[in-house]
């Protein structure tokens, strides 16, 4: 079993490095989203869709593992497109301003980073209703398939969760720090299994809180594990553990963790879907495996007595994404380095099976310096 060697672990920093210059080199005003890969071409969004802060989340984590200041300058710059998104009626608003704003004001204390991310912070909050203790998908919601008041989704845990509470300490507005956590706690009821797996979506009653389904809706089907929700679930326990409370956050995040451990294939790259059909046709997700190996390293730091199990999985996932997925794989291969391959963006619809997607170069990436020692887990 590939773990993540010393020389594989330089190298594969080196090559992503590469890959966000060639990225940043592009004349396309629109933020990556998902790539060709083949030829490393981007499918850009115009406004940064529900991914843009992960382009960006990849500049300020490229400052910090350089300490050049042209990254930190491309951040901000990009960080700044972001600035109309602060309205959007959209729980992604969290992944945008956590990863494209807040990280700028947390990993280099820009000031102007720090306002724009208080704006979505407090934008993002507005939209809490709390009678149902959540903050809804929204009207402008994108990539799903029932959008609204009266639907929540995993996917809105992680990033939003971070993003309220270091604004409630930047600001001093405890109210966010309280949506926070009532909008995670919510969702454990929500979406997390009692064995530890997640279901993706759930329609509730905007008027009281009522559930009246829950269901993946990018799944092989409506009540299977998709791989990407149980990866969400992950992050978004341990963002909530070390940001909001690691005394009643810290049961999901060994719950869900312990779930993906106990049921990742022998080659340590999940499938699409844990309950798709096995097969050698059957597509991996590499961006929900190193969205996963970025929480195991923050369970890991949540949770010593799981610390050891927890990083070695972390490791050999991380090894099979760079020795695998990641380009070059071999002497023959052409392809611009640093793309991480193999992701899949929406099996049901068939967008983007196979792809690059940007999400998954972010969380690659973080796990990558996380486990070179370079950065705290629990900080991001």
């Amino acid at each position: 079993m590939t773990t993540l060697t010393p020389a594989v672990h330089r190298s594969s920093i080196t090559r992503m490095l590469e890959r966000i210059d060639q990225t940043a080199a592009g004349d396309d005003p629109g933020f990556p989203h998902y790539g060709d890969p083949g030829t490393g071409t981007w499918t850009r969004s115009p406004n940064g869709d529900w991914t843009g802060g992960f382009w960006n989340g990849l500049l300020w984590l490229a400052a910090a593992a350089t300490g050049e200041e042209r990254y930190r300058r491309l951040g901000l710059e990009w960080a700044r497109r972001l600035a109309p998104r602060i309205e959007s009626e959209t729980v992604f608003r969290g992944f945008l301003f956590w990863y494209g704003a807040a990280l700028g004001s947390v990993l280099h204390g820009d000031d102007e980073a720090r306002e724009l991310a208080i704006h979505g912070a407090r934008g993002f909050a507005s939209d809490y209703n709390p009678a149902a203790r959540v903050i809804p998908l929204g009207e402008q919601a994108e990539e799903s398939s029932d959008v609204g008041r009266g639907e929540a989704n995993i996917d809105g845990v992680p990033g939003g969760t971070p993003l309220l509470c270091w604004a409630a300490r930047e600001t001093g507005d405890d109210r966010l720090a309280e949506i926070a956590a009532e909008h995670a706690r919510r969702h454990i009821e929500l979406c997390v299994r009692a064995d530890g797996s997640v279901v993706q979506s759930a329609t509730f009653d905007p008027a009281t809180g009522a559930v009246e389904r829950r269901y993946t809706h990018k799944g092989v089907h409506d009540d299977s594990t998709w791989t990407r929700a149980q990866a969400w679930a992950m992050l978004g326990y341990a963002q909530a553990a070390a940001w909001v409370s690691a005394d009643e956050f810290l049961e999901p995040v060994v719950r869900t963790c312990d779930w993906w451990v106990d049921h990742l294939p022998a080659d340590r790259v999940a499938r699409w879907d844990f309950d798709a059909p096995e097969g050698p046709d059957a597509e991996h997700d590499t961006s929900g495996t190193a969205i996963a190996a970025a929480s195991l390293l923050k369970a890991a730091a949540l949770a010593p007595e799981r610390a050891a199990r927890y990083r070695d999985c972390a490791s050999e996932m991380l090894g099979a994404l760079a020795t695998r997925h990641l380009t070059p794989v071999g002497p023959d291969d052409r392809r611009p380095p640093g793309i991480l391959a193999d992701g899949c963006y929406n099996h049901r619809i068939g967008l983007a099976t196979a792809n690059e997607l940007i999400w998954g170069d972010y969380f690659l990436f973080e796990a990558l310096l996380v486990a070179d020692g370079e950065l705290d887990p629990l900080a991001l």
